[in-house]
């Protein structure tokens, strides 16, 4: 797909699957208790749907952009190309960085489709 014409809404569905939630909520189990897991992720599940530029997203986070040859970076670049859309990343906010509780690949493809793109998240 060329990057002339890629739009949020070609690369991105609206809402996130329901998956997503208990992948985000494994991951998070490993930064705080399971009780204040289960808060956060009741908090994802009723938080708007918002945009945020996938080049800010991955500095909030402080995490390195995986290489496009990364198995599942590769993967996602697929779907795109095939028309397949990407679920929406979901977000919390640390006390010093931001922290990507699902969608860490997805948000490295789309930042290697464009930087600018709009990412649809869900951020608490």
């Amino acid at each position: 797909m060329k990057k002339n014409i890629l739009t949020k809404d070609n690369i991105w569905m609206k809402e996130p699957q329901e998956h997503d939630f208990p992948a985000a909520q494994d991951y998070l189990e490993l930064l705080f208790l399971p009780d204040h897991v289960q808060k956060i992720v009741e908090e994802l599940k009723k938080a708007p749907t918002i945009m945020k530029k996938s080049k800010d997203i991955l500095r909030a986070s402080r995490l390195a952009l995986l290489p496009e040859t990364n198995i599942h970076v590769k993967e996602n670049l697929k779907k795109v190309q095939k028309n397949k859309k990407l679920s929406p990343i979901l977000l919390v906010r640390g006390q010093n960085d931001l922290i990507i509780a699902d969608g860490y690949h997805r948000l490295c493809c789309s930042y290697y489709l464009t930087e600018d793109l709009e990412v649809p998240c869900r951020l608490v």
